[in-house]
């Protein structure tokens, strides 16, 4: 939740990374560690198990402040909530601190001990808890972790209906946090804890409205509230359309983000649903949607304006998804970023499209979750941030909830079981199929580490966000035994094989002569571009002047996709062209330019271009050659053509491959001597074929399917 950035992206982006890096290194609080309990907080063979998010709970007991309030809070005035972050401490402890560092003379943090985007979430994990199990405990304490939400909410004035984010431990508000986040005060504009507040409001509604209706009532007009916030400071550009690099992405986006936009939705799906009457609400709730499928139909294959293969056989014109392969992408503001946290936008486009009853709004979620996933699974799992090169490889739980979601939100809603197993394989992060190796949460005491840092160490920390984000994955697990089934018995990686990263900067030179010097590295001052992210340094080649770049081996033909920075069409700077060779076999010419920039941050943007025809088999190098402008290479996207994954554990072992071609070719699926179900699903993930295997097996891949080996029985 730290940033001194300007970007509201950015702000964002570096609140997930804040939680993996242990939380605010803030002073001790007043009190001592205290051990995590082990209460089921379910039933016995549950996954579920809310004792950890319980021992976050603290009360407050907020004094009188003008436009703040909650239900009953006269009769009642104790506010239950959540604290944001929990540190590791000796013996299996944790010790509870807030955000930023503490005044040891006020007792206040920088930021505060709660904030009102943890407060929504958990209210969340406890209404579904509820629902799911019956649990009286878990009812009670989403009544009164919503009582707390409410308090947040600005009531009267020109925000009325938007949200505080920072309290402090006295319950104070902090509008203004430091370091300074956007917007400034926290409740002056739109904002992710607006959205989230509405994901935790409608699903409170829908939840309490036959229960308790007077309850129901009170988180009824509060939801009315904060979508007229919305109303007038989102959907006022209903319909309205801004450029972004040469691409029309919708003006009616909470905080211009298909992803904070996705998590009202979730909220607001559940409560059109529970109150069909409320067409006020349903209207915005259909808008909104409109606006999260827009920008994700226009954003999954798109790339820069550069020239592509003609197409014929081996040409990249055959690839079914250039970058970035199918997924919505999160923010309207930029074409080069992709983040696994808060990406639920496929699964809130399949909630909406059952609530208000339109398929249309299932179609990229469709494709998201059938080409995309199968992509990221491959490519190592839910990196924090693909910007657009797999810049940040931290993982969080988050991340790996939001694909665990889509996965099974999309299923459900499409009747498409083909990914719901998908997402078994995605929720067996949580038990040891990721990069540490080892798991990221125990249902012993309901405990989910903070995140696994690239070089696989594990931030054992436990603050709200991974705890609850991990229960929701174990909430939705325990709804779906088969796929709880299958994500417990995957903990081990056997192989890997998908896209890769080749850094531009570990260039050769072409040599002088005709080839001339072979370019420069370059080191920005900032990675940051404004709107996306180097992933170190860059080669920058001149015209006439020729690097070589190493690949690694592979069998196979492979796609490769250079990451260049694209100059504004008609710009000031001149465009950049380039030739790309295998040995003397031409693989394209590049020309690296991107439309008008629009409400971008700068002109021209950092994108891949998939290259005119794919690199052979055995090829163990690639040229650039400058021949116009000056090109800068970020880097080298490799895929082959069929990616995989191999896993195995308690249960057997499992093996995904995908198609990346939009023509049928053939794999290799299956281990020898294993008794495994093979299941062939086409670009769309309707099952095409099934068949019995007891040891590897030839499988025709429809155009963009995957298949999926799962043991037998």
């Amino acid at each position: 939740m730290t940033s001194t950035l300007t970007t509201r992206r950015t702000v964002a982006a570096l609140a997930a990374l804040t939680l993996v890096a242990g939380g605010a290194a803030a002073a001790a609080p007043a009190w001592g560690a205290t051990a995590v309990p082990s209460a089921p907080g379910g039933s016995p063979t549950a996954l579920t198990n809310t004792a950890h998010l319980d021992f976050l709970l603290d009360e407050v007991s907020p004094a009188a402040v003008e436009g703040h309030t909650s239900y009953r809070l006269d009769a009642d005035p104790t506010l239950t909530l959540p604290w944001t972050y929990a540190d590791a401490r000796d013996g299996g402890t944790f010790e509870r601190v807030g955000g930023g560092p503490l005044d040891p003379a006020t007792g206040d943090y920088g930021q505060g001990a709660f904030n009102s985007d943890d407060v929504s979430r958990a209210a969340v994990v406890y209404l579904r808890h509820w629902q799911q199990t019956g649990d009286e405990a878990s009812r009670e304490k989403a009544y009164e972790v919503l009582r707390a939400l409410a308090y947040f909410q600005t009531t009267t004035g020109a925000d009325a209906g938007n949200v505080v984010l920072w309290m402090q431990p006295d319950g104070e508000l902090n509008p203004s946090a430091e370091p300074v986040e956007l917007p400034d005060p926290s409740d002056s504009a739109e904002s992710y804890w607006l959205a989230r507040s509405l994901w935790a409001l409608g699903e409170g509604y829908a939840a309490f409205r036959d229960s308790d209706p007077a309850f129901a009532a009170f988180l009824q007009q509060r939801l009315q509230l904060g979508v007229a916030a919305v109303d007038r400071e989102v959907l006022d550009r209903y319909g309205e359309y801004e450029q972004a690099d040469g691409v029309e992405v919708p003006a009616w986006l909470i905080v211009n983000g298909a992803d904070a936009t996705a998590e009202a939705l979730l909220g607001l799906s559940a409560y059109v649903e529970a109150a069909p009457d409320d067409t006020a609400v349903r209207d915005s709730t259909v808008k909104l949607a409109e606006g999260v499928a827009a920008y994700a139909g226009t954003t999954a294959g798109a790339t820069g304006e550069a020239a592509r293969g003609s197409g014929g056989a081996g040409s990249s014109g055959d690839a079914a998804q250039a970058w970035p392969y199918g997924a919505a992408l999160p923010w309207a503001e930029s074409r080069s970023m992709w983040h696994a946290w808060s990406s639920q936008m496929a699964g809130a486009l399949a909630r909406a499209s059952v609530a208000l009853d339109d398929e249309q709004l299932r179609a990229p979620a469709i494709v998201e979750s059938a080409q995309f996933a199968p992509t990221l699974l491959t490519a190592g799992g839910p990196d924090n941030g693909w910007y657009p090169s797999p810049t940040e490889r931290v993982q969080i739980a988050y991340g790996a909830d939001s694909r665990v979601q889509n996965l099974l939100a999309t299923a459900d809603a499409a009747g498409l079981p083909g990914l719901a197993d998908l997402a078994g394989v995605q929720a067996a992060w949580f038990f040891g199929l990721n990069p540490a190796a080892s798991p990221m949460y125990d249902p012993a005491t309901g405990v989910t580490y903070d995140g696994i840092q690239p070089d696989g160490s594990i931030n054992r920390n436990s603050g709200a966000e991974s705890t609850i984000h991990g229960l929701l994955s174990m909430l939705a697990l325990d709804a779906h035994p088969d796929v709880a089934a299958l994500a417990t018995s995957l903990t081990t990686l056997d192989a890997r094989d998908g896209l890769t990263v080749v850094e531009a900067e570990t260039a050769v030179s072409g040599g002088t002569g005709a080839g001339g010097a072979g370019g420069t590295v370059v080191t920005p001052e900032s990675s940051w571009t404004g709107e996306s992210s180097w992933s170190g340094s860059y080669l920058e080649v001149a015209k006439g002047q020729t690097a070589t770049l190493s690949l690694p081996a592979a069998a196979g033909a492979r796609i490769v996709e250079p990451v260049l920075w694209q100059v504004e069409k008609g710009g000031i700077e001149a465009t950049p062209k380039s030739q790309w060779k295998a040995g003397n076999k031409p693989l394209g010419t590049v020309k690296a330019e991107v439309g008008p920039q629009g409400i971008t941050a700068v002109p021209g943007a950092l994108l891949p271009v998939a290259l005119d025809r794919f690199v052979p088999a055995g090829t163990s190098a690639l040229t650039v050659r400058g021949i116009g402008g000056s090109t800068k290479v970020d880097a080298l996207l490799v895929r082959p053509t069929v990616s995989s994954l191999r896993a195995s554990g308690s249960g057997g072992s499992a093996s995904l491959v995908q198609n990346s071609l939009s023509s049928a070719q053939d794999a290799v699926v299956g281990s020898t001597g294993v008794a495994q179900t093979l299941s062939v699903y086409d670009a769309g993930g309707a099952l095409v074929d099934t068949l019995s295997i007891d040891g590897p097996a030839a499988v025709r891949l429809p155009a963009a399917g995957f298949a999926l080996a799962l043991p037998a029985g």
